[in-house]
């Protein structure tokens, strides 16, 4: 606090010297040049020099004090509000609003700055609130197949479990150790998605093939639950884009359309090859969605039908749109509640 106080009062003397500098000179320079075309004798500018100093002296205190109530008003105080602010900032507290400085007091410098701070408080706060949601969701989605496994396993203790109770328990524990191990693998690849840790690497390959490989990978899936497949699927449409990554596209909404597909549901898949735009349509006769979930959909763990919630953990589609806009697709989505969705991706594409 001293040194503070001492550079304080250093800097106020330099300004002060500063200002008696440059009024000595100013005035030294106007008497010189009076001088030379007068005739006063020297003697009396001797004896009027000790007043003319006086003077001189008594205007630069008023001009450094002018201008100290100047810096004070106009630059002093906002900077102190400005830091203290800050300072909240730096402690956690994403709250703050700083009020715009009188225009009379600020010729706006100090506003844009203030404005770039608000804007900044206001963006790390919506972050603190992801993070939360996100640790909380985190929490919530592990606590359930930890919960399943720890209960199964408990079960599995007993002595007087006959051969298909020890099975279907020990299935139980796979599957939840399933679920546990795809939700840790799709929040690191999240993770690394929206911290561009995964760089899309283009290359010519045929979507077609991709779309059936991937799609024939859930042929068991459809075939329990009953549902008809249709397919329209055009060859040899071929695209420069990263497989690895669209192929996480592709696998996050068949599994989504055939999750929320009732029992002897529809399932229609298509590709088409359009003016060099490549468009994967896959609809499915499932619950749909209202209009409030529709705009929520991409968002990390959100899930408009809670009913199927154990299926899932509500990263897939959050994947899919990061995947999108890394690769400069485009992703659209009809629905409309109980009667099923309509997702369509369009990929720039060309006939090979």
């Amino acid at each position: 606090m001293n040194e503070k106080r001492i550079k304080k009062m250093s800097l106020g003397i330099l300004r002060f010297v500063a200002f008696f500098a440059l009024i000595s000179f100013v005035v030294t320079c106007s008497f010189l040049l009076f001088l030379e075309s007068s005739n006063i004798d020297e003697t009396v500018i001797r004896s009027n020099a000790p007043i003319t100093f006086l003077n001189i002296f008594l205007l630069t205190s008023i001009l450094w004090l002018i201008d100290f109530i100047r810096r004070k008003i106009t630059v002093d105080r906002p900077v102190k509000t400005i830091i203290s602010e800050l300072d909240k900032i730096t402690k956690g507290n994403f709250n703050v609003k700083i009020p715009h400085i009188n225009d009379l007091i600020d010729t706006g410098s100090f506003n844009v700055i203030i404005d770039g701070i608000n804007q900044m408080s206001e963006e790390l706060k919506s972050v603190e609130t992801l993070q939360t949601d996100f640790i909380a969701n985190v929490s919530h989605e592990l606590k359930t197949p930890l919960a399943a496994i720890n209960n199964y396993g408990t079960l599995l203790q007993s002595p007087d479990l006959t051969d298909e109770e020890r099975s279907q328990y020990a299935k139980s524990v796979t599957d939840a150790s399933r679920s546990l191990a795809n939700l840790i693998t799709n929040i690191l690849k999240l993770n690394k998605l929206e911290n561009q840790q995964i760089f899309p690497e283009a290359t010519p390959y045929n979507l077609s093939e991709q779309i059936c490989s991937c799609f024939l990978a859930f042929e068991d899936e459809w075939e329990n639950k009953n549902l008809e497949v249709e397919t329209d699927i055009e060859e040899n449409v071929v695209i420069n884009a990263d497989s690895q990554l669209l192929e996480l596209v592709w696998n996050n909404l068949f599994s989504n359309a055939i999750k929320f597909t009732e029992d002897s549901g529809k399932i229609y898949v298509a590709l088409k090859n359009e003016n060099g735009c490549a468009t994967v349509t896959i609809t499915d006769t499932g619950c749909g969605m209202s209009a409030e979930t529709g705009r929520h959909i991409f968002e990390k763990f959100y899930q408009g039908d809670t009913s199927h919630a154990a299926k899932g953990n509500g990263l897939g589609l959050a994947l899919v749109k990061r995947v999108v806009d890394i690769t400069g697709c485009e992703i659209s989505v009809q629905s409309e509640l109980g009667t099923g969705s309509t997702f369509t991706v369009r990929l720039r594409g060309r006939r090979s």
